[in-house]
């Protein structure tokens, strides 16, 4: 693909276990897996297990991408702000002789630990089978493509290339989202209202095209 995938919250939050570890932050989604292998055992990995599968923006500076810094009053000078612990990458508050200041490119700011984006938003779908009549209701990521989308929905049917999908009747460009397809995302208006969302989740009908492929 020519752009990063995008990822729901839900998914992050599959990777939370130490051998398969993801976190979100400022819309990025890291794989630190490699991280917790390279420094296993080290204590300064615990504050990044216990937010494991989790999105730690509240760490970071958004303007900046950086950790959050304060004032300590203790001392009075800036330093990094850490109150759930001192991880991994962050030096001492105080001189050490045992803090080597050289460890290169910290880990929230390592590019090969970047596995996609997280949505700014999740949608609900229901794809439904005009041939066999099955229905799925699919969370997707507001920024997917219809094609993106059918990469989703190959593990209900393997054959979904096979198919036209339609939206109220006019046939969707796979190349585009769905709301630029015309499929609004009303969820604000529904809860403005107070009616459930699961009510009013759009229906995208799958027509076949007689030219089954290969699952």
């Amino acid at each position: 693909m020519d752009r990063p995938r995008f990822f729901l919250p839900s998914e992050v939050a599959a990777h939370r276990t130490a051998a398969d570890l993801w976190v979100s932050f400022l819309g990025k989604v890291l794989d630190l897996s490699p991280l917790v292998s390279r420094f296993q055992g080290d204590l300064l990995l615990l504050p990044i297990l216990e937010c494991a599968g989790q999105d730690i923006s509240c760490w970071f500076d958004a303007t900046t991408g950086d950790v959050l810094r304060c004032v300590d009053p203790r001392s009075g000078c800036i330093r990094f702000c850490t109150p759930r612990g001192r991880f991994l990458h962050i030096p001492p508050e105080d001189p050490r002789s045992d803090w080597d200041m050289d460890i290169g490119e910290p880990w929230w700011r390592d590019p090969r630990l970047e596995v996609g984006l997280l949505t700014s938003k999740s949608r609900w779908i229901r794809i439904i089978n005009t041939l066999t009549s099955q229905e799925q209701l699919l969370e997707v990521c507001s920024e997917e493509t219809l094609e993106e989308i059918l990469q989703r929905y190959l593990r209900y049917n393997a054959h979904a290339c096979s198919y036209t999908w339609k939206f109220d009747g006019a046939i969707l460009d796979m190349k585009k989202t769905l709301s630029e397809n015309g499929l609004p995302d009303e969820d604000l208006e529904l809860d403005q209202l107070r009616l459930d969302r699961d009510a009013f989740v759009p229906a995208v009908l799958l027509h076949f095209n007689d030219d089954l492929t290969e699952g």
